[in-house]
């Protein structure tokens, strides 16, 4: 769950989230949309975006907004 008063932003808890999903298999294919991250975790469509993005970034996420995003593979792999 997220800690809204922990010092770690929100995007980073839900990255740290999604990274964990990804590397158990839970998320496989195609993530989730922005929308439905948001309203899952109950966050902005911002904070939700930008965990997005830092997925994306470190490589482990492919795709970009307005097309979807989808696992590259899982962690340790």
């Amino acid at each position: 769950m997220l800690d809204h008063d922990s010092p770690v932003p929100l995007h980073a808890q839900l990255a740290a989230i999604l990274r964990e999903q990804i590397k158990t298999g839970k998320i496989t294919g195609r993530v989730p949309s922005i929308i439905t991250v948001a309203q899952t975790y109950e966050v902005s469509h911002n904070t939700a975006q930008k965990a997005l993005a830092t997925l994306r970034d470190e490589g482990l996420i492919t795709g970009s907004h307005g097309r979807g995003y989808y696992v590259r593979g899982r962690l340790g792999t």
